[in-house]
């Protein structure tokens, strides 16, 4: 069975993960910050950002891998993908515009990214129940 569908939203994942990487090394040089953030604001919330999705991606996505190979249909694969990547944009913006506080794009991309992960792992035990 291809995984082809899962496969695009984790290279697009894995596409936002070096952006945010070259974001963080960007912050660094300039500032001169070679680990840690040093008390620095902006390269402290850009660290965030990055590590964020370090954080989520991996389950997100790994759940997404296997609701696709155990049969879910692509469309659905599409949507959940689609909602996961605004959901992780949504949270890159506002925690950055944000500065750390409440923002509108922190608060719906950090919901929403869970909502992901909680729908992909119902399905997933779904999927183990009736096989």
């Amino acid at each position: 069975m291809s995984a082809s569908v899962s496969g695009l939203y984790i290279a697009i994942t894995a596409i936002m993960a070096v952006y945010l990487t070259l974001r963080v090394i960007k912050l660094r040089r300039k500032f001169s910050i070679g680990i840690g953030v040093a008390g620095n604001e902006p390269l402290r919330l850009a660290d965030r950002v990055h590590g964020n999705l370090l954080e989520n991606a991996p389950i997100a996505m790994g759940l997404l891998l296997v609701a696709e190979l155990n049969g879910l249909p692509a469309l659905y694969i599409h949507i959940i993908g689609i909602v996961w990547l605004i959901a992780r944009v949504l949270h890159a913006v506002g925690l950055t515009q944000g500065k750390g506080g409440y923002h509108f794009g922190r608060f719906w991309g950090v919901l929403t990214t869970w909502l992901v992960i909680l729908t992909l792992s119902v399905v997933n035990v779904v999927y183990f129940a009736v096989s």
